[in-house]
């Protein structure tokens, strides 16, 4: 196995792009690998592949159409309508139960496979909607489950747990990559690239923390 090595797990979205070339600062050798899972916004894969060819990186997609048989949510399922804020009690139904279980698990194996030490991945307990999949704990327990399971002392890195959007824009221009972030990755949960549909959940994130950076930076 080879320490320098990494494997991003990549959706070609605004967080896992700013982990793609955080992690090409870091590592020698980098791999992407994205998951088609019954997404309605199946096109973030494709935009992924073309940045990935971008940055030189070896890009693999892994089909895993089971996810969206196992629950209803609107990440999935065309019928129902997307919560446009988190309900006060309940886990907003833009969550995909086990997907980042899932995800990681398969980047896991697949790192093994080629021979990569580290697995990176771009979720934030600071701006995690409250999906429980992405906290610091579950990614720490994850990280003993699939070393303990593999026999293997992977490492998962989450470059993004701490930032908030607007850090997360930071990290993007420190990295010199603002503009295709910007402009090229596909965050909205409808399909539209660069800023979005501008209403559904991810966007309103995204364009909330572009603006307190574009703020922060203009007023140093």
């Amino acid at each position: 196995m080879n320490k320098d090595s990494a494997v991003v797990v990549f959706s070609g979205g605004q967080d896992s792009t700013t982990c793609l070339f955080w992690t090409l600062k870091h590592f020698r050798h980098v791999r992407a690998i994205s998951f088609l899972y019954g997404q309605k916004h199946q096109k973030e894969v494709e935009i992924a592949r073309k940045i990935a060819e971008k940055a030189s990186v070896p890009f693999d997609i892994m089909t895993i159409p089971f996810i969206s048989s196992l629950s209803k949510n609107a990440l999935t399922d065309s019928t129902i309508t997307m919560d446009q804020e988190k309900p006060q009690d309940n886990l907003p139904n833009t969550f995909v139960p086990g997907r980042n279980l899932f995800f990681l698990s398969i980047a896991a194996v697949y790192a093994l496979e080629h021979g990569c030490d580290n697995i990176i991945t771009g979720v934030s307990q600071t701006d995690f909607s409250g999906y429980p999949d992405c906290r610091d704990s579950f990614i720490r327990s994850l990280n003993v489950t699939l070393n303990l399971a593999l026999e293997h002392q992977f490492v998962i890195h989450t470059p993004l747990m701490w930032l908030d959007k607007a850090d997360t824009w930071a990290m993007a221009d420190q990295l010199g990559v603002f503009d295709l972030v910007r402009t090229e990755t596909l965050t909205c949960y409808n399909g539209i690239r660069g800023d979005g549909c501008g209403h559904c959940p991810a966007c309103k994130l995204r364009k909330k923390g572009l603006e307190e950076y574009l703020k922060r930076k203009n007023t140093k």
